[in-house]
């Protein structure tokens, strides 16, 4: 976690000045640019404490050594359903309903229906069919 701890040091080393040199340069007008940069610096010196605490409580993974192997790290990467149809409609349906943000509610209730459905086919497709456990 060395190389996370670095990054996010710098990143915070980075942000720390900006806001002043923001506030110079935009003469004092806007306090949201400065606030942020500021609260930024803050984040990642947060990130940054947090990450070199818990690299000190475990020994060294393998994306520290250079010349460990894919092998050390590879899990258990989880199930995954083939050739569903499930994701596709659920993708159409979020489409309709942001559509429907622009549109009108009655678009935006016509997609959320569809992904409700879309949302239960794809949750009980393993109970029945030919993926069935």
């Amino acid at each position: 976690m060395k190389v996370e701890t670095r990054l996010f040091v710098v990143l915070a080393v980075f942000f720390l000045p900006l806001g002043p040199i923001l506030y110079y340069f935009d003469k004092g007008y806007d306090l949201v640019g400065p606030i942020a940069l500021f609260l930024s610096s803050l984040l990642a010196a947060l990130i940054a404490f947090y990450l070199n605490v818990t690299g000190k409580q475990y020994t060294n993974r393998p994306e520290d050594n250079p010349a460990a192997l894919i092998s050390e790290q590879e899990g258990d990467y989880g199930f995954f359903t083939p050739y569903s149809w499930w994701p596709l409609w659920l993708g159409a349906s979020a489409a309709v309903i942001f559509a429907g943000l622009a549109v009108g509610w009655w678009l935006f209730i016509i997609g959320a229906g569809f992904g409700v459905l879309a949302i239960v086919g794809w949750t009980f497709e393993h109970y029945k069919g030919e993926y069935a456990n």
